[in-house]
C-alpha cells in the first residue's frame, strides 16, 4: 500500500522543535515526511541524541492506532471509506470507534468491517456509553447484550467506556459500587473473548469526598477484578490528573506518575490514547492540547518503558487522539509520523 505524502515542511519544522534534526528516522516517517529532510541532512550524534535516526523504533510494529472521534468531521463530511483510505496513507494499523454511523447514513456492521480490513485496518476497540436515565440507551448499564452483539460483529478484542466511574458520586463506596458494575460488564465480555475496559480523563485522579486521603483511580484498581476489567490510560489527561490532584484538599503532597500505575500492572493496560499537550500552569489542567508531537509528554520515554517490559512488547495498542484537531487529517498524518520517526537503542 501507498504511504507517500507531499513534503511536510511544518512538520520537518515542528521535529526540530526538540532537536529532532534528522527527520529521515524510519521508512515510514520519511514517506509521509517526504525528501523533506534527506539522511545526510544532520549528523549520525544529532538523530541518535534526540532520538530519532539509528535504533529501533520505539513503536512497535502493527501497533498504531487512531480513535475516530478526532476524525469525527471527516467521517460525517466523507464517509468511513476515504477516511480509512487516507489512514492507510498515513501508516495506521488499527481504528477504535466511537460510534458505528457518526452521522454518515445508514451503514451495517458487517460493510464497515469490511471496510476496515479492506484499507489494512484492524478495528481494536470502541467507546460506549456506561450509563443513561433512557432505558432504550445504547449503554452497557441499559443494552449490554446490545453492545456486546456489536463488538462481536465487528470482530473487536476490546470494548470500553470513556465514562467515569462516579455515577453513583464520588465517595468510596460509590466507586465500588460502580467497579462491581464494571466487573459484571467484564464478566459478560470475557465470555464473549473480549476485554472490558475503561478509559480515563483527569478526574478519576482526584480524592474521594468523604475520604480526601484516598485516590479514585486506587479504588477503581482495587475493587475491580483485574481479569475481567481493563484500562486504557489517556496519558495526556492522566497526566492533566497529576496537575490537577498532586497535592489532597488540605494541601498536603500525594505526588503520583502515571507511568508508574502501567509499570506494576502492565496486563491491566492492554490500550492507551497517545494524545499531547503543552504545559501550561495557567490551564486549569496544566496542558494545552496539540497535535501528538507538538508538546511536552515524553513520548519516547513512556512508550519505550512500557514496551521494553518482558513479554510486553506486542502485548499493547497505542491509539492517536485530538479531541479538537485544527485539521484532523493533518492531525492524524502527523502523528503518525511523529510516532514512527523515534528511535531507541536496542
Amino acid at each position: 500500500m501507498s504511504r507517500t505524502s507531499p513534503t511536510d515542511p511544518e512538520l520537518t519544522h515542528r521535529l526540530t522543535r526538540r532537536g529532532m534534526l534528522g527527520v529521515a528516522a524510519g521508512a515510514t516517517a520519511a514517506a509521509l515526511l517526504g525528501a523533506a529532510a534527506p539522511a545526510s541532512a544532520a549528523p549520525a550524534t544529532a538523530a541518535d541524541a534526540s532520538g530519532h535516526g539509528r535504533g529501533r523504533p520505539v513503536l512497535p510494529p502493527g501497533r498504531l492506532g487512531v480513535q475516530l472521534y478526532s476524525l469525527r468531521d471527516k467521517v460525517a463530511s466523507l464517509g468511513f471509506a476515504p477516511v480509512f483510505a487516507e489512514l492507510e496513507k498515513y501508516g495506521y494499523d488499527e481504528i477504535e470507534f466511537a460510534g458505528y454511523t457518526q452521522g454518515t447514513g445508514p451503514i451495517t456492521l458487517a460493510q464497515l468491517k469490511r471496510l476496515a480490513r479492506n484499507h489494512g485496518l484492524n478495528p481494536i476497540g470502541s467507546h460506549v456509553g456506561y450509563y443513561s436515565s433512557d432505558p432504550n440507551a445504547y449503554t452497557f448499564a441499559q443494552n449490554l447484550n446490545q453492545v456486546l452483539d456489536d463488538a462481536q460483529a465487528l470482530g473487536l478484542k476490546h470494548i470500553g467506556t470513556a465514562s467515569g466511574p462516579n455515577r453513583y458520586g464520588n465517595t468510596v463506596d460509590a466507586w465500588k459500587r460502580a467497579a462491581e458494575e464494571f466487573n459484571t460488564y467484564g464478566a459478560a465480555a470475557k465470555k464473549r473473548g473480549m476485554k472490558f475496559y475503561q478509559h480515563n480523563h483527569s478526574d478519576e485522579f482526584a480524592f474521594a469526598t468523604d475520604n480526601p486521603k484516598v485516590r479514585l483511580y486506587d479504588v477503581l484498581l482495587a475493587e475491580t477484578d483485574p481479569g475481567l476489567v481493563y484500562l486504557e490510560m489517556d496519558i495526556f489527561w492522566a497526566y492533566a490528573g497529576q496537575f490537577r490532584f498532586s497535592k489532597r484538599p488540605d494541601g498536603s503532597p500525594a505526588p503520583f506518575e502515571p507511568l508508574d500505575y502501567v509499570l506494576k500492572q502492565p496486563h491491566r493496560y492492554p490500550l492507551f490514547h497517545v494524545k499531547d499537550g503543552v504545559s501550561d500552569p495557567d490551564n486549569e489542567f496544566g496542558y494545552r492540547m496539540v497535535d501528538v508531537g507538538d508538546g511536552d509528554i515524553d513520548y519516547k520515554k513512556f512508550i519505550s518503558a512500557v514496551t521494553r517490559l518482558r513479554g510486553e512488547r506486542l502485548a499493547h495498542h497505542w491509539q492517536t487522539e485530538h479531541d479538537q484537531p485544527t485539521e484532523s487529517f493533518t492531525f492524524a498524518r502527523r502523528s503518525s509520523a511523529y510516532l514512527h520517526s523515534l528511535r531507541e537503542k536496542c
